[in-house]
């Protein structure tokens, strides 16, 4: 086989492996490696530049250049030595590699605690979990606002925890799934428009931005899709997706969360509250229904139905070129 077509297969193959065993964290995952090297660089280039806006710019601009060559280079490092070794060897790293990238399991597993600690331990506890998974204040939510940030967190990280790393990953093989991871990590880490990383972490966010601007996009009309083929109102999910996809700050955050808003029939965004400032934000999708813990659940099952739409759409795309052959 090719390597293009074990490329290719390792794709799958990584995804199969989350699916099954989900993203077990350890000192050496590569975005805990890649976590280390951001805080590393951030407190050395903080150290060389000036404490100005221009200063701060300019070291943020040199990490945001750097994190990513570096960890799209030690993939393929990785990969270069593996496929000298034996063809099996390299598809072997490669499909951990590619596994290591992917997030549903775990984003599955994560927002479903907050369901659990509602349900057994009540609301304290379930506001303490949801915390864990969004930026936002969380001490004074209601029971619906919990569950709510869970729909959220679960309906924006489809496109950032799957399938932006699968089409990555199609493109560029497992170094592209480590290039994207690592952009996407420096956003999660310096992407805040607070008085720390106002300036230092400018650079991080807009990459994160256009690294996700299509996967968002074609999240979102995958997500439409599946809402159909799970039985829920994909008309209403297009509806929305047309309508409040700009809805909020992020020019892609609304993409997928407008598509789950509508497929669903509640209305998720609105005002938050982060660092105890009180934050106005626009609504996303109609409440045709109040939220309930349900949805959590089916939020997860239309990330799903989403991800199996486009690795079978990639999958037809590599049978036609035959490039799995």
């Amino acid at each position: 086989m090719s390597l293009y077509g074990l490329t290719a297969l390792s794709v799958f193959a990584g995804f199969g492996l989350d699916c099954l065993l989900g993203d077990p964290l350890s000192a050496a995952h590569p975005v805990v490696l890649m976590g280390k090297l951001i805080s590393f660089l951030e407190k050395r280039l903080r150290a060389r530049f000036p404490k100005t806006p221009q200063g701060e710019r300019t070291a943020g601009r040199i990490m945001a250049l750097t994190v990513p060559l570096i960890s799209a280079g030690a993939g393929l490092l990785l990969l270069y030595f593996a496929w000298r070794v034996h063809p099996w060897a390299y598809f072997a790293v490669s499909a951990f590699l590619c596994w290591q990238c992917f997030a549903a399991r775990c984003l599955m597993t994560e927002a479903k605690k907050v369901v659990t600690c509602l349900e057994t331990q009540g609301l304290a506890a379930g506001r303490r979990q949801v915390g864990m998974l969004v930026g936002r204040d969380t001490e004074k939510l209601t029971e619906e606002q919990v569950i709510k940030a869970a729909v959220e967190t679960v309906a924006e990280n489809t496109s950032d925890g799957v399938v932006a790393p699968l089409l990555w990953m199609a493109l560029f093989g497992a170094a592209g799934g480590l290039l994207y991871k690592a952009i996407n990590t420096m956003d999660s880490m310096v992407g805040y428009k607070n008085d720390r990383y106002l300036h230092f972490g400018r650079a991080a966010a807009k990459l994160d931005d256009g690294a996700n601007y299509i996967p968002a996009r074609l999240s979102a009309l995958a997500m439409i899709g599946a809402a159909f083929l799970l039985k829920l109102d994909g008309r209403g999910a297009w509806r929305a997706w047309r309508r409040d996809r700009r809805n909020h700050a992020s020019p892609n955050s609304a993409q997928t969360e407008s598509a789950c808003a509508g497929a669903l029939g509640v209305r998720l965004g609105g005002d938050a509250s982060y660092f105890g400032q009180l934050y106005k934000k626009p609504t996303i999708g109609d409440p045709r229904r109040p939220i309930e813990r349900a949805d959590v659940t089916r939020a997860c099952n239309l990330m799903y139905g989403t991800s199996g739409l486009l690795l079978a759409f990639y999958g037809v795309l590599l049978l036609l070129g035959g490039m799995l052959l």
